[in-house]
C-alpha cells in the first residue's frame, strides 16, 4: 500500500481534523481526518454505511459534527449551511438527486443557485452543458428526465458555481462508459486548472483510473489512505471490507426451454412529450437464465418495465405472458401474485417510501406473495420476520426493521429493496440497475444472488447501463435504443464494442442471436 502520510499539507484546500458524528445507537463518524489539496482528485472509499455520506455531508454544511474542526485554505471555519459552503467554493454533486419534478431544468438549478431563471442563466447551462459533454435542455420538465438525465443537471449545476472543491457522490453511477470517459476528461481538465475534487465512487477501476490519492472508511473510521495507481481493484476492496472480497464469476447455464417471460410485438404510444415510445418489443426470458438489456439513459428502460411491472397498462392481454398465461391486463399486484417480481431504477419514492419503515416498504409488495396479513389487516410480527431476513441475509446496514427507508445510505437502500424482492422467490425476477451505488462487496452478493435465482429455475431479466455487470452475469444480451429492442445475443458471442453499436441502433453481423 502506497502511503500518503509524509506529504506536505501546504497545498491543504481543505482539512477536516477529527470529525465526530454519533446518531442514536450508530457512530457514523469516528474522530477522522481528511486533507485534500489544490489540483488533486481525491476518492473517499467505503463500504456502504461505512461514514462516507455523514462527512462529506458535514462538509458541505448540512450537517453539523459534535466534534473536531475544518480548515479553509489554513484557516478555521464553521460551515453552518450550504449557503456557507458555496460561499467558500465547495459544491457537491448529490448522489440523491435534489430536484423538483414539476420545474423545469432551467428553474431547478435557479433554485439550486439561487439566482434568476432568466435567459442569461439559460445560455450559460447551454454552453457548459455542451462543453463538457454532457448536453440538457433547459426547458425540460424534470419529470420528463430519466435518472441519467437527471444527474447531468446536479453536474452542470455545480459547474456554474466555478468550484474550489468539487464533491462528487456517485458520479457516473447512471451513466454510460462513453459519458463516463468524458466526464474524465473534464475532471482532470478542472483538476489541472487546480480545482480539488473529492470523489466517491464504489467503481474501483474508475478509482485507479482517475485518482491520485484516497481515504479509506470502515465502521466510521479512517482505516487507511493508498495511492490508488500502485494498487489493484482487488487490494481497494479488501482495505475498504478488511478481508478478501469474494467476486462472483462467470457461470455457464444451460436454460430450459420453458419460456416464462414473453413479450409479443409489445408497442406504447408515448403520452407525455418526451416520453419514449417502445416500438414492436419481442423478448423471450426462459427459465434457468438471466437476459441483461443494455441501453444509453433515457432509451425505453423504464417504459420497458413499467409494461412488465403493470405499471404500463396494456389492452391486449397476449402482449404480455407469464409462463405462458396471458397477464398484460393484470394489475401489478395481480403479476406479482402469479410469480413476476420487479425492480424499478428509482429507489427513494418509487421502490421505497422514505418516510416508511423498513418493515412497512417490506408489506407494500412482499404481502401478496408471503403470508404477511391476518384477516386483512398487516401482521406486524410476520412483517418484522420477513425484514430481518432481509436485513440479515443482505447485510443491510441500519437500525433494524423500524429504521426509515430515507434514512439507509443509497446502497443499503438498494440492497434491501432487492433483497425484499428476491426473499419472495420470484419465478420471474426483473431488477433495473441492480447494483446501482452499493459498494463493492454488495454488489457482488447481489450478483452471486441473482446466479443463484437462475441456477434455482427462476427467469431473470437485467436492466443495466454497467455493460461490465452484463457482460459478467447474463447468458443472453440485448440492447434498447430508441424504444426498439435489438436482437438477442448469446452474451459470450459479443464483445463491449459490439454491445456499444447495438446500444447505438446498429445491427451486428458477428456473434450468434437467438
Amino acid at each position: 500500500m502506497g502511503s500518503t502520510e509524509s506529504k506536505s499539507f501546504e497545498n491543504a484546500l481543505v482539512s477536516m481534523s477529527g470529525i465526530t458524528k454519533a446518531y442514536p445507537g450508530t457512530l457514523a463518524n469516528d474522530a477522522i481526518d481528511l486533507v485534500v489539496r489544490r489540483g488533486e482528485i481525491h476518492a473517499l472509499l467505503g463500504e456502504n454505511g461505512a461514514g462516507k455520506s455523514t462527512l462529506v455531508k458535514i462538509l458541505y454544511g448540512l450537517l453539523q459534527a459534535d466534534s473536531g474542526h475544518i480548515e479553509w485554505q489554513g484557516v478555521p471555519v464553521d460551515i453552518t449551511s450550504p449557503a456557507r459552503a458555496r460561499e467558500l467554493g465547495i459544491a457537491l454533486v448529490f448522489q440523491h438527486f435534489s430536484l423538483f419534478d414539476s420545474l423545469s431544468v432551467l428553474e431547478n438549478i435557479a433554485l439550486g443557485m439561487a439566482v434568476p431563471a432568466n435567459k442569461v442563466l439559460q445560455q450559460k447551462i447551454i454552453d457548459v452543458s455542451s462543453r463538457y459533454g454532457l448536453p440538457i435542455d433547459p426547458d425540460r420538465q424534470v419529470y420528463s428526465l430519466s435518472v441519467g438525465e437527471r444527474q447531468r443537471i446536479e453536474i452542470v449545476r455545480c459547474l456554474l458555481q466555478e468550484p474550489k472543491l468539487l464533491v462528487m457522490d456517485e458520479p457516473t453511477s447512471v451513466l454510460t462508459p462513453q459519458e463516463v470517459k468524458e466526464l474524465f476528461v473534464t475532471l482532470r481538465r478542472l483538476s489541472r486548472e487546480g480545482v480539488a475534487i473529492l470523489y466517491i465512487s464504489h467503481k474501483l477501476n474508475e478509482i485507479k483510473a482517475l485518482c491520485s490519492n484516497a481515504t479509506i472508511l470502515r465502521n466510521g473510521k479512517r482505516v487507511a489512505s493508498a495511492d490508488p495507481t500502485a494498487e489493484s481493484a482487488h487490494s481497494l476492496a479488501s482495505l475498504m471490507m478488511g478481508d478478501e472480497l469474494d467476486a462472483p464469476s462467470r457461470e455457464n447455464r444451460t436454460p430450459s426451454d420453458k419460456v416464462m417471460l414473453r413479450l409479443n410485438n409489445v408497442s406504447v404510444i408515448a403520452v407525455e412529450q418526451h416520453d419514449v415510445p417502445l416500438r414492436q418489443v419481442n423478448l423471450n426470458v426462459h427459465a434457468g437464465e438471466i437476459v441483461g438489456i443494455a441501453g444509453v439513459a433515457g432509451n425505453g428502460q423504464d417504459e420497458l418495465l413499467a409494461v412488465i411491472s403493470g405499471e404500463q397498462y396494456l389492452s391486449d392481454e397476449q402482449a404480455l405472458l407469464l409462463d405462458g398465461e396471458p397477464i398484460g391486463t393484470l394489475s401489478p399486484g395481480q403479476r406479482r401474485q402469479r410469480g413476476l417480481c420487479c425492480v424499478p431504477e428509482e429507489r427513494l419514492g418509487h421502490a421505497a417510501v422514505p418516510g416508511m419503515s423498513l418493515s412497512e416498504n417490506a408489506f407494500l409488495t412482499a404481502h401478496h406473495r408471503s403470508d404477511l396479513r391476518s384477516v386483512g389487516l398487516i401482521n406486524k410480527r410476520k412483517s418484522r420476520r420477513f425484514t430481518e431476513r432481509v436485513i440479515e441475509q443482505f447485510n443491510v446496514q441500519c437500525n433494524g426493521h423500524l429504521s426509515l427507508a430515507g434514512s439507509l445510505s443509497g446502497g443499503n437502500l438498494q440492497k434491501f429493496i432487492v433483497g425484499r424482492e428476491i426473499e419472495q422467490k420470484p419465478s420471474v425476477f426483473v431488477v433495473s440497475q441492480p447494483t446501482w451505488g452499493v459498494d463493492a462487496g454488495a454488489a457482488a452478493a447481489i450478483h452471486k444472488s441473482l446466479q443463484a435465482m437462475a441456477n434455482n429455475g427462476a427467469a431473470v431479466l437485467v436492466i443495466s447501463q454497467d455493460l461490465d455487470e452484463l457482460m459478467l452475469i447474463s447468458d443472453r444480451i440485448a440492447a434498447l435504443c430508441a424504444g426498439q429492442l435489438s436482437k438477442v445475443h448469446l452474451t459470450e458471442s459479443v464483445s463491449v464494442q459490439q454491445l456499444g453499436l447495438l446500444m447505438g441502433g446498429a445491427s451486428i453481423e458477428q456473434g450468434a442471436h437467438v
